[in-house]
């Protein structure tokens, strides 16, 4: 399964994912939109 979480700045992504992660005994992978278009 894999789970993703998209938003705006400081919306809260990050402890969703935390929280997510913990719950489900999982990894995160986290990437952001200058990690994607550098490599596009």
């Amino acid at each position: 399964m894999i789970i993703t979480i998209e938003g705006p700045t400081a919306a809260g992504k990050t402890a969703i994912a935390l929280m997510l992660a913990e719950a489900l005994n999982t990894r995160i992978v986290n990437c952001d939109s200058r990690q994607v278009y550098r490599y596009m």
